[in-house]
């Protein structure tokens, strides 16, 4: 699905990016350039951001 339709940017590229190291609003912006037009996405960007960074946590914490 896509989150930003400014530019073209999906749920899978977000966590890709946060799978490849992106932790925070700003790595996504600079690699995939999240939010930075109209900044409508930013929020939902946020959200799926943290939920793989939770992922993450969770698949190396076991």
């Amino acid at each position: 699905m896509y989150v930003c339709v400014c530019r073209p940017i999906t749920e899978n590229q977000i966590r890709s990016e946060v799978k490849n190291g992106a932790c925070s609003m700003r790595d996504l912006k600079q690699r995939l350039g999240v939010a930075a037009c109209c900044g409508k996405c930013a929020r939902h960007a946020y959200q799926i951001m943290n939920e793989g960074k939770s992922e993450i946590a969770c698949l190396t914490a076991g």
